[in-house]
């Protein structure tokens, strides 16, 4: 990169790549509650079939 950016220039960049890295950990929050919800709603599926099909065995 080069060296003659004016002080300005240089903290609007800071300031800019400080933004991002802030948004990049909403984000990431965002997507491991998204996860989370997933996988606990997967669960209380699997969790509803099987007691489903334990209630109404099936006879051959």
């Amino acid at each position: 990169m080069s060296e003659n950016k004016s002080p300005d220039e240089s903290e609007t960049i800071l300031i800019a790549l400080d933004q991002i890295s802030q948004t990049i950990e909403v984000m990431t929050r965002v997507v491991n509650r998204l996860r989370h919800h997933v996988e606990n709603q997967a669960d209380t599926s699997s969790d509803t079939e099987s007691t489903q099909k334990s209630d109404n065995p099936t006879l051959h």
